[in-house]
């Protein structure tokens, strides 16, 4: 599978990259009804626009009026929170049942940061999944993340997606591609044989040109709901990603420069050009002997390289080889990606979607919900129980130019992408006795709440 293919096409004097403009897009339950956040709104028609300043403030006041602040126990920052998907099931149902809103403890499950363990306890008829948590804040671009670490807060609408999306999942994969249509790669080569640049002279004078030719880049999204959160996080990830390679957006992290930076003095072919994608990064998963306690160890996402063959007629074929800058800045995004998504959220968010798809893929394929008897029919939406904000479905976006003087080439690049295999991170299993002695611990300290610290 082809995820989010870039094209390289080559000329004298100057090294230029055409990107489609970023989302870092956000969404909620039905309290958090931020439309746009980070600046970026998709329209009625799917198409990403700036949002204007009125806006952007309109929105962040109404999301910051449905925010409320983590209380009393649940205020203090934890290595170990618990959260009972029995009891938060139960919770939601009477929620729903006295017609109240989902509170922002619900929303933001607890303050949960990441999912490193998945508890069966068969003697309640539960499961629990664990991790470190914190309390949260609202940032002016709407982001909601942990006041101690930066990072993302994971959120009930992503968890819910996971669930629900495993067996589609199972049959076709969760992937996210931007790319470019064979007639806009084909518009784009013809302009740039026809231009001739003089010593000295600026290429954004052809900037016009070059956008209506490549035309809108074609968002293709598998494996989830379109209108979803879940979908936006993939959406924004891989153009977040694509800016930051091609050098429309700061990584603002030391040691993480934009491909063209370090490509600039380098030759480029003239028919190929690099493409990165997102992907699961975890090691084998570690469990109990009696296969009762899970736990989820790793990064959560890497980033990878290949090329891509562009022919006359704008289609496009891997070309079966690596560009070395290339996978170097694959293998560096890689390496900075913890301090990456402190500095642009939407990387947070994509590890936390990561997490919790893995951890719903872990309990279908071991079927660790018949094991501890629980129905898990209200987190997997099989009644539609929990009403999830509905968002305009991201269709396309419009190119946007970036220019970089280079010794030779013209890099013009559109798309990016991400996919997430979780039954090939579920496979990869050891056993560890001492996995069985955190699920021991943990659920000794459980209490009559939802969520509880060990």
């Amino acid at each position: 599978m082809e995820f989010g293919p870039q094209r390289l096409f080559r000329f004298t004097a100057s090294i230029i990259a055409v990107l489609c403009m970023s989302a870092s897009l956000q969404a909620g339950i039905s309290g958090l009804n931020n439309r746009a956040v980070g600046g970026v709104l998709i329209d009625a028609e799917g198409i990403v626009r700036n949002a204007t300043i009125a806006e952007q403030q309109e929105l962040s006041n109404a999301a910051r009026a449905a925010l409320r602040q983590a209380e009393g126990e649940m205020n203090q920052a934890t290595e170990m929170r618990m959260i009972s998907l029995a009891k938060l099931q139960k919770h939601l149902q009477a929620t729903r049942e006295a017609g109240e809103p989902i509170s922002s403890d619900v929303e933001f499950l607890a303050g949960l940061q990441r999912i490193e363990y998945v508890f069966v306890d068969p003697d309640n008829n539960d499961i629990v999944i664990a991790g470190p948590a914190e309390p949260w804040e609202m940032l002016d671009d709407g982001s909601v993340v942990g006041t101690k670490s930066g990072k993302s807060t994971m959120r009930l609408a992503d968890l819910i997606v996971a669930f629900r999306t495993v067996e589609t999942a199972r049959r076709g994969g969760i992937s996210c591609s931007i790319e470019p249509t064979a007639e806009g790669r084909q518009r784009l080569q013809n302009v740039l044989r026809n231009v001739k640049l003089r010593p000295g002279q600026n290429p954004a004078i052809y900037e016009s040109a070059m956008k209506q030719a490549f035309g809108p880049q074609m968002i293709h999204l598998t494996g989830v709901p379109q209108d979803s959160r879940y979908a936006r996080i993939l959406v924004a990830a891989d153009f977040e990603m694509k800016r930051v390679a091609m050098e429309l957006a700061p990584s603002n992290v030391n040691g993480l420069p934009s491909y063209l930076q370090m490509s600039k003095n380098s030759r480029h072919s003239a028919a190929q050009n690099p493409r990165w994608w997102m992907a699961c990064n975890y090691d084998a998963m570690t469990k109990s002997e009696d296969a009762l306690a899970w736990k989820l160890s790793g990064q959560g996402v890497k980033t990878l390289t290949d090329q891509d063959l562009v022919a006359a007629d704008g289609d496009v074929k891997a070309a079966g080889r690596v560009d070395k800058i290339a996978q170097t800045w694959a293998e560096t995004m890689t390496q900075k990606y913890p301090e990456l998504a402190k500095q642009i959220h939407v990387f947070g968010d994509l590890q936390n979607i990561m997490d919790m798809t893995i951890a719903a893929t872990l309990i279908s394929q071991e079927r660790l919900d018949q094991k501890a008897g629980i129905d898990l029919s209200l987190l997997k939406q099989e009644n539609e129980a929990v009403e999830l904000t509905s968002y305009a479905i991201p269709k396309a976006l419009n190119p946007q130019c970036s220019f970089v003087r280079g010794r030779s080439g013209w890099v013009v690049t559109a798309s990016g992408g991400v996919d997430i295999d979780a039954f090939s991170v579920v496979e990869k299993q050891t056993v560890d006795a001492a996995v069985a002695t955190k699920r021991t611990e943990s659920l000794a300290s459980a209490n009559d709440r939802w969520w509880w610290n060990r």
